[in-house]
């Protein structure tokens, strides 16, 4: 045998990929086509468990040579062409949606003083039209992954403008959008255009050439990472004991269960424990033969629900493109060959057999002592050269990488906050669900001393720098950058934000008498002026949920924690007619700042607060205090109650049970349900009412809309949504190409992009009643 060569005598070493048929070597279930007679054929040794389970032996992992051998042994390429093709045509989709072509104007402001956050400082925005060629380069690269054509520069073209929109803003970073940048990564040194590709075409030699079996390694595993690791990950206390995502329960989808489950149980055993356990599951169900179309049902299942449930763009719709991956290689050729025989032209090839290729390995074929030769032609055996090894190497340390790390926080300590990391690469998803309840900025003259505060969104038009230590510190940079231009000199920024992580109290996330703008802060140290979790007062979750049950419909509640020598200082609205405060644990002192009075609190004591006053609350004891604010919002009551009535008296006019005539002001009751009529109502309740009644109107038409509606309404959006992405790049490439045109012109191509369906700012409105996008 040649040096590096690879033996196949081992039976157990099938470096020719099978067929879907299990243990038919040839890759033809058609009788008497490519075999011997059964007298001339010796007999076959018999498969052993672990190769009938995993497709190869142990022995095939014995050595570096039959490791390069085993990930670069020839496979069929029809599965990952389907994937290639699938992939990027959900990339040029995603362009325009969920990366903002359609929006960029909007996102990347030219000459505004606004504050980003990327992961590189010294990462920044080109200008606006030159952001839109970006958005082309990617969006061509993308397109041409789809069809295969120029593949290698393709892929160059997406994913180094993809990544660099990803870093340029870690605010939208998220585990879907770096799953699509890994797996353009990884396509990037596959043969993934060997199949249903217009370099086939083009080039004869790459046309239905086989495929190094790594390329399915490194997909099948990167996706078995994404679902067992987030699996792992949900092993968290929170999501076990059902805190992360109770509201989901709520939703409609689960709707079917709530007809036999409680919905606290739907809650814990539907949506964290069987989300828990198809994430564990999910990679082991689609990887083996007996238990795929489980997988395949379930995580199908799992991710139309998730479309539905979620913000998340095209997240779902890629998932489903990769589940095909766990099937047989060329499942392709028995699915397309089903079709009718006039769309073969344009239908992916389901003959001949894929042709060698100088990127797989070929074992030395071995004959029986009888003399007689295979009647198929056979390629001819190659060597492992450098790049086999090269493409080993590769895979190893990618798949060690992966796993890595979800787990490598210890190194990157300044981007720990209550959660590990940086949010978007360690596939925790949905683990964690926060609530703010109060976000507080003030800055201090460095000369002067005086004291102000500052809207939260100032300079920003993100919310989710709240939650990040790394992204705080960006933001009061960029502050003390624009305040001086405001005559604040030297100016000191100081947070007090306020959150609560899986239905916990709110408490402080950030010390707040730490100057920000001076803090030190380094990506590879603790946070110091990170303030802990308060994990220890995590039971009382159950008694949140007593008192909860216990009051009215029009009783609220919010629970706090603190520190000891903290203060919160609070401004009850006037809207807010009976507000009290009450002690859970530890001991506090609340000042009436107007009355000039403080009262020193116990457990179980309480203390009714004026509205339209501030007070403060201190945190006495030795430990963390816990106490409440009860507060019932009377004007949003009085609302209701009037609400109530006028809902009575048009029910009675309009059943003919109301003998008194309606007077003037209420007419509008019976004559004013038509969209904008209320615009012209003089009583401002009637008003509020007429409207509220439209828009529970046109919410019950929208979830009563039948498919064909549903199908329009959605088709609509998605033009409006295209049309105004084409437009707007079309006039940056113009831009870039001619100059700008005169401003009145370009007032006119923007206006004339921004046209938006008729229905748009009812739907608006709607956002708030419906609480999800539905199809």
């Amino acid at each position: 045998m040649e040096a590096g060569a690879c033996d196949n005598a081992n039976a157990g070493a099938p470096f020719i990929e099978q067929s879907s048929e299990q243990g038919d070597l040839s890759g033809s279930s058609d009788e008497g086509e490519g075999t011997m007679d059964k007298e001339t054929v010796p007999a076959v040794e018999t498969e052993s468990m672990m190769k009938r389970l995993f497709g190869f032996e142990k022995e095939d992992l014995s050595s570096w040579h039959r490791l390069v051998c085993l990930l670069n042994r020839p496979t069929d390429p029809a599965s990952l062409g389907i994937f290639r093709f699938l992939f990027g045509m959900i990339m040029a989709i995603d362009i325009t949606q969920e990366r903002g072509l359609s929006h960029l104007d909007y996102k990347y402001l030219d000459g505004a003083p606004v504050c980003r956050f990327p992961l590189f400082s010294f990462l920044q925005p080109l200008p606006l039209d030159y952001m839109y060629l970006v958005y082309v380069v990617m969006l061509f690269g993308a397109v041409g992954i789809m069809l295969g054509c120029f593949y290698r520069l393709s892929c160059l073209m997406f994913i180094s403008t993809y990544w660099y929109i990803f870093f340029l803003d870690k605010t939208a970073w998220n585990n879907h959008s770096y799953l699509y940048g890994l797996i353009g990564f990884q396509l990037t040194f596959m043969d993934a255009n060997r199949y249903w590709s217009i370099d086939g075409l083009r080039n004869p030699q790459k046309k239905n050439s086989q495929v190094p079996l790594w390329n399915y390694t490194l997909l099948r595993f990167q996706i078995f990472i994404v679902y067992f690791i987030a699996g792992i990950k949900k092993l968290d206390a929170d999501w076990v004991e059902g805190y992360s995502m109770s509201y989901l329960a709520h939703h409609w989808l689960f709707d079917p269960f709530r007809m036999i489950l409680p919905n606290e149980m739907v809650s814990l055993l539907v949506v964290h424990g069987g989300g828990l356990c198809l994430d564990l599951s999910a990679g082991y169900l689609l990887f083996f033969d007996a238990t795929r179309p489980f997988g395949i049902f379930f995580v199908s299942y799992f991710h139309c629900m998730n479309s539905q449930l979620f913000s998340i763009g095209m997240f779902a719709y890629t998932m489903l493109a990769t589940s095909p991956l766990f099937c047989y290689p060329d499942w392709p050729r028995h699915f397309f060959a089903r079709f009718p025989e006039i769309l073969r032209p344009v239908l992916p090839l389901t003959s001949p057999p894929p042709q060698p290729s100088t990127s797989c390995v070929y074992p030395v074929t071995q004959h029986t002592s009888t003399g007689l030769q295979d009647l198929s032609p056979a390629p001819k055996a190659s060597k492992t050269r450098f790049k086999h090894k090269l493409a080993t190497l590769f895979t190893i340390l990618y798949l060690a990488e992966q796993f890595f790390l979800p787990y490598s926080h210890f190194i990157t300590q300044g981007y720990n906050n209550w959660t590990n990391g940086l949010y978007g690469y360690s596939w925790d998803m949905m683990v964690h669900s926060r609530s703010h309840q109060h976000v507080k900025i003030t800055y201090k003259d460095g000369k002067t001393g005086d004291v102000g505060y500052l809207n939260p969104g100032v300079f920003t038009q993100s919310r989710r720098w709240k939650d990040h230590g790394d992204m705080l510190k960006q933001y009061a940079t960029c502050l003390s950058r624009h305040l001086p231009h405001y005559n604040i000199s030297d100016p000191e920024i100081y947070f007090d934000i306020w959150v609560s992580i899986n239905e916990r109290f709110q408490q402080r996330i950030f010390d707040p008498r730490v100057n920000i703008v001076k803090a030190d802060w380094s990506p590879f140290r603790p946070n110091p002026w990170l303030m802990p979790l308060l994990v220890d007062l995590s039971p009382w979750r159950t008694k949140f949920q007593e008192i909860e049950g216990s009051l009215d419909n029009q009783t609220e509640i919010v629970f706090i924690a603190d520190f000891p020598g903290l203060l919160l200082e609070n401004y009850v609205s006037e809207d807010l007619g009976n507000t009290s405060v009450q002690v859970l644990q530890g001991q506090l002192n609340v000042e009436i700042v107007d009355e000039k009075k403080n009262y020193t609190l116990q457990p179980g004591e309480q203390k009714q607060l004026p509205a339209g006053a501030y007070h403060k609350v201190y945190t006495v004891s030795e430990g963390p205090s816990c106490y409440m604010y009860i507060y019932v919002n009377t004007t949003e009551a009085a609302l209701q109650r009037n609400f109530t009535k006028l809902f009575e008296l048009q029910e009675r006019v309009r059943n003919g049970t109301e003998t008194e005539p309606l007077p003037p002001e209420l007419q509008s009751l019976i004559t004013g349900e038509n969209e904008g009529s209320e615009a012209n109502v003089m009583d401002p309740v009637v008003q509020l009412f007429l409207r509220r009644q439209r828009r529970m109107k046109e919410v019950k038409k929208r979830r009563e809309a039948n498919v064909c509606e549903r199908l329009n309404r959605f088709t609509v959006k998605k033009y409006y949504m295209l049309r105004r992405a084409f437009l707007m790049t079309a006039i940056a490439m113009r831009n870039l190409a001619v100059g700008l045109p005169p401003l009145e012109q370009l007032t006119r191509e923007v206006a004339f992009a921004n046209m938006k369906e008729p229905e748009t700012e009812a739907s608006q409105d709607l956002k708030d009643e419906v609480g999800h996008d539905e199809l």
